[in-house]
């Protein structure tokens, strides 16, 4: 049976959600008019004036609800990749096998994000010796690449050019990271998760409103003509509902499921892949070296306790795992559970507590096989409280400087590079307890926009700082290196409690992630909400610069008490994509955040 045909099935549907109803009877009827239906309203999501401006187009939020199943979950960015997964948990598939299915269609039906041509971090516990472990699929600069890779002149590139170009392209570590990943904790064969994108990509999907005002808003897409080929049929942008195709990617995939990832490492899919770059008007230097020698690595988890619970999210090359830990552990002794959601007072610490972890990481994090990250110390329980009582009830620190973990360290100049928010994240549990929390990315809006093979390659190497030493002459730590890995701020996270399964949670965002899933965080475990209604919590916080609340929300009527705490206010569009799951006594609750357009299933 097909996976369209799975997908589409009539039994079962008390565990999909209204929106997964919608989409699948919109489909059978041949359209898919989320824009009349919905409102659709959109708005560049941005910060003006900000180096953080958010590229990503937000769309009008929708409402959804909270979702309960029995046995297993599976949450997504497009109800297309939730189905597939849940599709591999009821066939007895561990939530690794569900997590590789629901990405592998993220591929396709949101190629703006994810894709085969990128990189990600995950997380699982082992409910067996009752364990989280980590896997790193992060992109890595090329050999051929040094410090002043985007510097001319003495003086950066500048970011849109630095983008969309051959040099921004970083080695794929995806498909091997997955491929670790379901060495270790597979129950289907490797083919079986494979053929739900293969399905869909030879059969074609609609387009959703969100990916259609996507790529009608990207000119840099249009500009590239094998993008143009694919995502703009007789010229224009691919119409909501239009059904698009993707034969060369359904055969790129077929090859992996069948040879196994040394085929896209090696051979003429890498071949094109290096062709495509070096052909580009800003030619890039990856080579089939780079791709062939690609490894995914398994690494140590942060972790850190937090009221009766262990939260533990990724440690680096990634700064998000850390950021959350450390917000975690300042606010700690503030008691936000005593404050009321989204006050005047929880908005003021909860930026306050951004600044401070936001400023160690700009100083501190970076690919710890290059750089000594000093993760202990920045998560030292006394160091900690000592930051978070830095802040002041009364007025905002402003810019908050990095604090001083090693002496020995604080001769590293300051970062500025941007993780831009074109990412994804998926969770996953299964009917045998183990849990799956991924955040992918191809990092800028379609990434560097070059497609190739059905697939688009990432930008991932613009996480690095631009510019080598900061203005003071300084080393920065998450400068360009050969072979490197540029840091990140994904931060999915896994929290447990009394040595089980507790929580799941992740966001797309880009530097903005560590924040979102914090809010997230305090609004189920501080505030006693359920995990939707966290997910829904406007967005909020600072990264070390101004503080930022979210757009058309209530958080809008704080800015003036805000200022009068010396707050430099800015309030925009923040197009979160938070998946997040809590276990239950009886089951399982989960949430798709109202911003975007992912789903919850579950049985």
């Amino acid at each position: 049976m097909s996976f369209i045909s799975v997908f589409f099935m009539k039994h079962n549907t008390a565990h999909i959600s209204t929106e997964d109803s919608f989409l699948m009877t919109r489909y059978l009827t041949g359209g898919l008019l989320l824009a009349c239906i919905f409102g659709y309203s959109l708005a560049y999501a941005q910060s003006p004036g900000s180096s953080d401006a958010n590229p990503e187009l937000a769309t009008a939020s929708r409402e959804k609800s909270l979702v309960r199943s029995k046995r297993w979950m599976a949450a997504a960015a497009n109800p297309f990749a939730t189905q597939a997964g849940n599709q591999i948990l009821r066939e007895g598939g561990s939530s690794v096998d569900a997590a590789i299915a629901m990405q592998l269609v993220l591929a396709l039906v949101e190629p703006q994000s994810s894709g085969l041509g990128g990189g990600a971090f995950l997380l699982t516990f082992d409910p067996f010796n009752r364990r989280v472990r980590s896997y790193d699929g992060r992109e890595t600069a090329p050999a051929a690449a040094d410090a002043h890779r985007f510097v001319r002149d003495g003086k950066a590139l500048a970011f849109g050019a630095a983008v969309n170009s051959g040099l921004s392209v970083g080695t794929p570590g995806v498909l091997r990271m997955l491929e670790l990943a379901h060495r270790q904790h597979g129950r289907l064969p490797w083919k079986r998760l494979f053929q739900p994108a293969i399905d869909l990509a030879t059969q074609g999907f609609p387009v959703s409103a969100r990916l259609h005002a996507q790529i009608a808003g990207n000119r840099e897409l249009f500009a590239q003509l094998a993008a143009r080929d694919y995502f703009y049929p007789q010229g224009k942008p691919a119409p909501i509902g239009y059904v698009l195709k993707n034969p060369e990617l359904a055969e790129v995939l077929q090859q992996v499921a069948e040879l196994g990832v040394a085929v896209f490492y090696q051979g003429e899919i890498a071949q094109a892949i290096v062709d495509a770059v070096h052909s580009h008007a800003q030619a890039g230097d990856l080579s089939l070296d780079d791709l062939k020698n690609y490894k995914a690595k398994e690494r140590k988890p942060v972790c850190s306790n937090y009221k009766q619970h262990q939260v533990c999210g990724m440690g680096p090359p990634s700064s998000g795992g850390i950021a959350v830990l450390q917000m975690l552990g300042m606010l700690e002794q503030h008691r936000l559970d005593d404050m009321m959601p989204m006050s005047l007072e929880a908005v003021h610490y909860f930026s306050e507590a951004g600044r401070l972890a936001y400023a160690d990481r700009d100083r501190y994090i970076a690919d710890p096989d290059f750089i000594s990250v000093p993760v202990e110390g920045l998560l030292d329980k006394y160091y900690l409280s000592a930051r978070g009582a830095q802040i002041d009830s009364r007025n905002s620190m402003g810019t908050a400087l990095p604090g001083d973990v090693l002496t020995l360290l604080k001769s590293r100049g300051a970062d500025t590079a941007r993780d831009l928010p074109s990412t994804t994240h998926l969770v996953a549990v299964d009917r045998y307890g183990q849990g799956v929390s991924m955040t992918s990315t191809i990092e800028a809006e379609f990434g560097s926009k070059i497609f190739v093979r059905g697939f688009l390659l990432n930008n991932q190497l613009t996480d690095f700082s631009l510019k080598p030493k900061d203005t003071s002459g300084q080393w920065v730590a998450n400068r360009v290196e050969s072979g490197k890995r540029p840091r990140s701020t994904m931060a999915p996270v896994i929290i447990t409690k009394n040595n089980q399964l507790y929580m799941l949670a992740g966001s797309p965002g880009g530097s903005a992630i560590a924040n979102f899933v914090t809010k997230t965080l305090i609004g189920v475990i501080d505030w006693n909400l359920n995990v939707y209604e966290a997910i829904k919590l406007p967005n909020m916080g600072s990264r070390n610069r101004d503080t930022e609340i979210e757009k058309g929300t209530a958080l809008e009527a704080l800015a003036p008490a805000l200022r009068e705490k010396n707050h430099r206010v800015n309030s925009f569009a923040m197009p979160s994509g938070i998946q997040a799951i809590v276990r239950e006594s009886d089951g399982f609750s989960g949430g798709a955040d109202p911003r975007r357009e992912g789903s919850v299933a579950g049985e």
